[in-house]
């Protein structure tokens, strides 16, 4: 019981303790958890299956097992006695991990945001500045489509060596470590990833890439370098978003591809109205016909209540982990682009 007792109480003062996040970045982020990231991934590249859906089918078989014999087949039983246990078990077990989850890649969620390491400008952020990053997307995607259908774009679950590349440049760029890349796998969670909108996932415990099997093509690229920057130690969604463009802006054409569509996405919502509209009528046939097979895919495969509970329980999780905007998060990427002051290649500057 004193063990039980120490592990909760563990937890509870790692779940609430003020860390600083400058001592997180240089003791943790950039210290720690570069090795542990260097030393897990290759393993967890190894098998073709997913680690993480072998570890919650084999907790889930154990912790049922125990909770059959504690409530069914223990002579000495009581069943209050007997529910006690079980929920005291269960209680040690989610402490148990989560510290487990924290000491692998979780303490990342407290280091230093990104605007504190690059050149971040918040007065940049305006409406003209918005209206002439919508025109810049626009110009890239209609330029970059027969390019990006020619080139070899990754849509398997082998690790695109020109990504992965520009991935740790981005990283690096960005104040993060430098990654082993993880084959982009299938989990047994694609069910509920299609259905509820969720594109891809990195499993924190082995270090893993997870991807949705309905992401298109032209997606993957963006998506797989999303989950690689959380590989990279970019908790933040939002700055994730913004370390995969930068480094899809540094890859191939249908890596780049990829990146500005995403981008203009993420941007052309934020603009006026009227100039919405201008902006949308400019664009080409080639684009216009991938942002209508996205569409189309949410259609079908998404699950309107299923997808906004989801997005409400991932919305506290993050909250719980100190992303005070949680799932509104991913939209910051817009605005670091907006106040990140860049080189002309698109190399942002560090402080």
């Amino acid at each position: 019981m004193i063990r039980r007792a120490a592990i909760v109480a563990l937890a509870l003062v790692a779940a609430m303790a003020p860390l600083p996040p400058r001592a997180v970045e240089r003791v943790y982020s950039t210290g720690v958890y570069p090795l542990i990231q260097r030393s897990v991934t290759p393993l967890s590249n190894l098998p073709p299956f997913a680690l993480l859906d072998a570890l919650v089918i084999f907790m889930s078989v154990i912790w049922l097992a125990l909770a059959v014999r504690d409530l069914v087949f223990d002579p000495r039983g009581h069943t209050i006695r007997a529910a006690a246990r079980v929920a005291v078990r269960t209680i040690v077990w989610v402490s148990a991990f989560y510290l487990l989850f924290l000491i692998i890649w979780g303490l990342n969620y407290r280091r230093v945001r990104l605007a504190e390491k690059v050149a971040f400008d918040p007065e940049a952020v305006t409406t003209q500045a918005a209206l002439a990053l919508a025109e810049t997307t626009l110009r890239e995607v209609n330029a970059l489509f027969p390019a990006s259908r020619v080139a070899d774009a990754d849509s398997t679950d082998r690790i695109d060596p020109v990504l992965a590349r520009s991935v740790a440049d981005a990283a690096r760029l960005s104040g993060s470590s430098s990654i082993v890349a993880a084959r982009p796998k299938r989990s047994m969670l694609d069910w509920y990833f299609r259905r509820a909108g969720v594109s891809g996932m990195t499993d924190p415990f082995f270090l893993e890439t997870l991807v949705a099997t309905d992401v298109l093509p032209f997606e993957r690229p963006f998506v797989t370098a999303h989950e690689w920057s959380h590989l990279a130690g970019v908790a933040d969604e939002g700055e994730a978003n913004f370390v995969a463009w930068l480094a899809c802006v540094h890859g191939s054409a249908a890596h780049q591809y990829s990146g500005w569509l995403f981008l203009f996405q993420e941007i052309v919502p934020s603009i006026d109205a009227r100039d919405r509209a201008a902006i949308v009528a400019r664009l080409g046939d080639g684009p216009r016909a991938d942002l209508r097979a996205v569409r189309e895919r949410f259609q079908r495969n998404v699950n309107v209540r299923l997808s906004a509970a989801g997005w409400r329980a991932y919305d506290s999780y993050l909250k719980a982990n100190r992303v005070e905007s949680g799932a509104a998060s991913y939209g910051e990427v817009t605005r670091l682009v907006l106040g990140v002051r860049f080189d002309p290649n698109w190399t942002p500057h560090l402080r």
